[in-house]
């Protein structure tokens, strides 16, 4: 596509480490590199942090298909944390978790790993308290207090109905993550465009980017990652009009504290039609935004005016 009709072609450029034959980052960034040599126009999208299969007591938990769950999770929050309390029930919870799916190599989207899951991996189930990534595993808080993962997860969740655990899908290895952020053609963006609206979350893709990858690490400089999160993207797309603050341009601006800005942890919300779910991340350190010159978010809070406007590529 790209040789033939010189059309620009983006991908996903993922690692995992599931599958029987994980595919490497390089094999597909070397294609990239390939086909941009022989006068294609290619690029990798990359996330800056692993994508997730994310569990709540107040959304989806790895449990929910076994029967003795699902006859819990069918009642309102309040009558189950009263279950969850009662010794008898929480024993046979636990005890039916050995009846689950054994996990296996076949490689699962968030998707998949909430609605149809395998035993989880405890090892590689984190309880999330910080969007900082160094958060403990399920198995790590089971070991420190001599409990059983399931027993550790319905105690956490007691403690605090809002507590995220997080299931990494694909890009685990931070440092493979990192390989493919500095490739040149990788553009820092990935996302389903909230298809997943209640199992995954990457609204965190640019404050992760500024308060890991630039403050904590310092892989990146301030101004470099900038760059990739404006310019390159706007290159990319061949959106002639964005990407850079000068005249004749769209005036679209985020204005942030660069040793504030992070990620909060995410929650659910029910403000979907029908009462339906969602996830929903916020930041802290972001003072305003700018979209075509217009205020429309202040301090996280919305003003009301809606500036957007459908952007549009080179066939536009």
């Amino acid at each position: 596509l790209t040789l033939t009709y010189k059309r620009t072609v983006m991908f996903g450029l993922l690692s995992t480490r599931q599958g029987d034959d994980p595919v490497s980052w390089r094999t597909q960034a070397n294609a990239i590199q390939d086909a941009n040599k022989a006068g294609g126009r290619m690029f990798g999208q990359v996330g800056t942090r692993s994508i997730n299969a994310i569990y709540s007591l107040k959304s989806y938990l790895p449990f929910d298909v076994l029967p003795e769950w699902q006859v819990v999770r069918e009642r309102p929050l309040s009558e189950q944390l009263q279950i969850l309390r009662d010794p008898a029930r929480r024993r046979a919870l636990i005890e039916a978790e050995q009846r689950m799916k054994p996990k296996d190599n076949v490689l699962q989207g968030g998707g998949a790993a909430t609605l149809d899951p395998r035993k989880p991996d405890y090892d590689q189930l984190f309880a999330l308290k910080s969007m900082d990534w160094d958060d403990p595993t399920v198995a790590e808080l089971s070991r420190a207090r001599g409990t059983h993962p399931v027993e550790t997860m319905i105690e956490l969740s007691l403690d605090n109905p809002d507590q995220i655990y997080v299931w990494p899908v694909v890009n685990e290895d931070r440092e493979d993550l990192l390989g493919m952020l500095k490739h040149d053609f990788a553009l820092a963006t990935f996302s389903d465009a909230g298809a997943h609206s209640a199992q995954e979350m990457g609204a965190c893709l640019q404050t992760h980017f500024l308060h890991y990858w630039v403050n904590r690490r310092g892989a990146f400089t301030l101004e470099q990652a900038v760059r990739k999160m404006t310019r390159d993207i706007a290159d990319a797309f061949e959106l002639k009009d964005r990407g850079l603050l000068q005249p004749g341009y769209k005036a679209d601006v985020v204005l942030f504290e660069a040793d504030r800005v992070r990620p909060c942890v995410p929650k659910i919300e029910t403000d979907l039609p029908g009462g339906a779910r969602r996830l929903v991340q916020k930041a802290d350190g972001i003072r305003a935004t700018l979209v075509n010159g217009a205020l429309t978010m202040e301090n996280g809070q919305s003003t009301g005016t809606f500036t957007g406007e459908v952007m549009k590529g080179a066939l536009g």
